[in-house]
């Protein structure tokens, strides 16, 4: 089968489209999907990089991707959800990669029934962003009706997620964009938005009651004085808190010894403030995204597609997710 891998860490050159892969045979509990489109996000080029070495272990070469939307080919001992036939999407697993291929297995308990308004293109978009922006808002967060919520990057891929799902739950949101983006987000529901170009944030905001933080750096250390005491900022762009090796990664001391000291800055920050910091690591659901589904089936939530890219312009496809130009995901169509 045809797939888009990486052969060894670096830049672009380090990848290929290949015709000679072998096809998955789905084991116990789990789901060969015929992959019609695979979502991009920015995990897949810092996978390539070998920037999260540390964390995701690979045995190389290993296909990229990581989303993805199809057809069930074929279904492994045990499955009962899902048929032969079934449109499905799914994130798969947290180290799951293999989605920018022609077949790919995925666990059942990941997988969810595509609404029916939606085509492949577009559904392979929702998986991680969607399921990041729904576990940060609802879990961690934990925003409710009349909370002010503030989005770092509310444009983006998570952003745009993040944005609706918070007016969902009944927030206030305030968020950032440049001014090529300002039309976009406060179509999807922001009521305040800050040109990031112009205006620096921290001199504008204060007492939010949470902080969805997608961009990290100096935005996340300064997203700590515009939270109220006994708030929360969520990071799945800044470091790692020493729990996180537990909680998320089921790693041991050595790794939550590492994470203690490359966090340290941002929790003494954190600490001043009285902010609670947490760092987030999504978790595949078949059944949160079954929850988002039914949102977009009800037109609660708006899928915001940038870009669709045929399979074999995928290097185009990723230059543009690295150039951080897209306003929405970016797709790559691998068939009809």
């Amino acid at each position: 089968m045809r797939g888009f891998l990486m052969n060894r860490y670096g830049g672009p050159e380090v990848t290929e489209l290949r015709d000679d892969i072998s096809k998955p045979t789905p084991q116990a509990g789990e789901v060969c999907v015929s992959v019609c489109a695979a979502g991009l996000n920015p995990v897949d080029f810092k996978i390539r990089e070998g920037k999260l070495k540390a964390i995701y272990r690979y045995q190389l070469p290993v296909v990229l991707g990581g989303e993805i939307a199809g057809f069930v080919h074929s279904v492994g001992q045990g499955v009962t959800r899902f048929s032969e036939g079934d449109r499905v999407f799914a994130r798969l697993s947290k180290k799951g990669m293999g989605g920018l291929a022609e077949f790919v297995v995925v666990e059942e308990r990941h997988l969810a029934i595509v609404p029916d308004s939606l085509d492949f293109e577009t559904a392979a978009a929702v998986p991680l962003a969607g399921l990041t922006a729904l576990q940060v808002l609802r879990d961690e967060i934990g925003v409710r009706e009349g909370q002010r919520i503030f989005i770092t990057g509310g444009a983006g891929g998570v952003g745009t997620f993040a944005i609706q799902i918070a007016k969902y739950f009944g927030a206030t949101v305030i968020t950032t964009a440049s001014p090529r983006g300002e039309k976009l987000v406060r179509r999807l529901g922001a009521d305040e938005v800050i040109d990031y170009t112009s205006e620096r944030f921290d001199e504008l905001l204060s007492d939010c009651d949470g902080v969805f933080d997608l961009i990290g750096g100096m935005d996340l250390e300064r997203s700590f004085s515009v939270t109220r005491r006994g708030g929360t900022v969520v990071s799945v762009a800044g470091l790692p808190e020493p729990q996180t090796a537990f909680r998320d990664l089921g790693r041991g001391f050595g790794m939550a010894a590492l994470f203690w000291v490359i966090s340290f800055r941002l929790r003494r920050i954190a600490s001043r403030y009285g902010v609670r910091y947490r760092f987030m690591f999504m978790h595949p659901s078949g059944a949160d995204l079954d929850f988002l589904a039914s949102l977009i089936q009800e037109k609660k939530v708006e899928v915001v597609v940038d870009s669709v890219f045929s399979f074999e312009d995928t290097h185009e496809a990723f230059a543009l997710l690295e150039s951080g130009r897209a306003k929405g995901k970016i797709v790559v169509k691998i068939a009809e």
